[in-house]
This record gives structure tokens, C-alpha cells and sequence, in this order.
């Protein structure tokens, strides 16, 4: 295995002595953008980051430099979010894929902390670069590969999944706790007059299990929805425990696809650098 499984803190004759034997690559990509007043702005690439360093310690794969930013545009009510256009966040995912591609990392893997939102332009990205360079490209969202495991580990009454809420409170009180600040965590009110039965949350929130709409939201209208704090659902039950299990529930599932992922052949590569 490489001394450290992140790419930059390698000697390029090291990455060049792994692709002699592995051609698997993980690429962490997060966002910055506000979660409630008792969580950092790094929830997201936190949970990338995780993930990733989890995984690659089971499978011994590397992990190239994680991405902060992500498409966060309804979180721009809030002070401190920054967010890239849906396009420039795909072509991003796509010039940085097509430099390990073009090395002769075969066998790519997305990992997006920011659950679902980034999920579009990762996805088109995936299809884009395995049609233009013949190599496996997937996306691993770190919202959904262990979303049962993680509710199971929730105990709040609006299921723990939502923003800033349960899950995510105990993510960073595991990973993070030096920046989370529980005395700021309270149950959120909401200032919808209404509730739609295609909740959006449904896609998070297998116990739900219903039909489900994308809905999207101005960052004016986010912040009206979610005022004081711009979290959503209850944060109070997390702990760092449950934060612990969520992490290694996260790391072996993508481990696992890992060593299914690896198996599939490649088509025959065709490689160009970002221009």
C-alpha cells in the first residue's frame, strides 16, 4: 500500500510504481455552504473526505485532492456559502477526471459529499467522460450508498436525514468537533405554510419510501424557509458515537463497491488533457 493515500502528498514515482498494479482512483467532492448555526461550512466535503479515507484504507486505492466546492446556489442566503455553476462544477469533475484517466487511472470514482444536490452534473459528467475516454467513471453519493445504516442510527422524530440535522450533527461531531458548537443546535421551525406529500427528502429517507418531485428554491426563499438557523429537522439527538458508526458504515460500503467496480474492463482508453 502507498505511505498516504492522497495523491498530493505523494512523489510522482510513487503514484507511477501504484499504477503498475492499480488503476483505481477516488475523487472527494464536497461543498462549502452553510449548515445551521452549529455546524462549519465543511459538512459536505467532510463527508466525502471520510468516506473516502475509510475506504481507501480497506482497499488500498488512492484519493486525489478533495474539491470544497460544490452547486450550492439556495444556500447563498447564508453568509460564508459559495457555490459553482451546475456547468462549471461538471466540467471541473471532468478536467480533473481526464488528467488521471490520461495517466492511467482507469477506474474512477466520484465521491460526493454533498448529498444529492450534486448529484446532476456529476452523473452527466460520469456518462460524458466514459463515452469521450473508454474508462469506468462512477459516482458514489455519500447520501445514499449507506442512507439505511445511517437512518438506522438516527433517533429524531423528522427521521435524522434532513440538513444539518441529526446525521449530519453526529457526522461532525465525529470528524470535526473542534467547529461544531451544540449549544447552537435546537430543533428548526418550519416557515412553510405547507407541506407536499412528493417531499424531497424522500429520496434520502428510505423509511419514507413514496413518490417524490424535484423542488428548487431561491436562495431568498431557502433562508425564508429555514430561518433562524437554516438547518432543517432536529439536530439535538446526535453524538459522536453515532457519528463513528455512520463514518464506518460509509467507508465499508464503498469499499465494497470498490471491489466490485475494479473487476468491470475498461473499454480501450482514448486520453485527453484539459486544454
Amino acid at each position: 500500500m502507498p505511505r498516504t493515500p492522497w495523491i498530493h502528498e505523494l512523489r510522482w514515482p510513487e503514484i507511477e510504481t501504484y499504477l503498475t498494479t492499480q488503476d483505481v482512483v477516488l475523487i472527494p467532492i464536497g461543498a462549502t455552504e452553510q449548515h445551521g448555526a452549529h455546524l462549519p461550512l465543511q459538512v459536505d466535503t467532510g463527508w466525502a473526505i471520510a468516506a473516502c479515507e475509510q475506504a481507501a484504507a480497506a482497499s488500498g486505492v488512492l484519493i486525489a485532492p478533495p474539491l470544497h466546492f460544490g452547486w450550492s446556489p439556495h444556500h447563498m442566503g447564508y453568509p460564508g456559502s459559495i457555490t459553482l455553476g451546475a456547468d462549471t462544477l461538471r466540467q471541473v469533475a471532468v478536467d480533473v477526471c481526464q488528467s488521471l484517466i490520461h495517466h492511467g487511472f482507469h477506474h474512477v470514482i466520484i465521491v460526493n459529499g454533498n448529498r444529492i444536490a450534486n448529484l446532476q452534473p456529476l452523473e452527466i459528467a460520469a456518462v460524458q467522460l466514459q463515452n469521450m475516454t473508454g474508462a469506468c467513471v462512477a459516482v458514489a453519493d455519500t447520501g445514499l450508498i449507506a442512507r439505511r445504516e445511517i437512518k438506522a442510527l438516527c433517533e429524531a422524530a423528522d427521521g435524522g436525514l434532513e440538513h444539518a440535522g441529526e446525521a449530519e450533527s453526529a457526522f461532525a461531531l465525529f470528524w470535526s468537533p473542534t467547529h461544531v458548537d451544540m449549544t447552537q443546535a435546537r430543533p428548526s421551525v418550519s416557515n412553510t405554510t405547507t407541506r407536499s406529500a412528493f417531499d424531497f427528502s424522500i429520496e434520502l429517507d428510505p423509511a419514507l419510501n413514496g413518490n417524490a418531485v424535484s423542488r428548487f428554491s431561491t436562495p431568498e426563499q431557502h433562508r425564508a424557509a429555514t430561518l433562524p438557523d437554516g438547518h432543517i429537522g432536529d439536530p439535538t439527538p446526535a453524538n459522536q458515537d453515532k457519528g463513528r458508526k455512520m463514518v464506518q458504515a460509509l467507508g465499508e460500503n464503498l469499499a465494497a463497491f470498490i471491489e466490485e467496480f475494479r473487476h468491470i474492463p475498461a473499454n480501450p482508453i482514448q486520453t485527453n488533457i484539459p486544454i
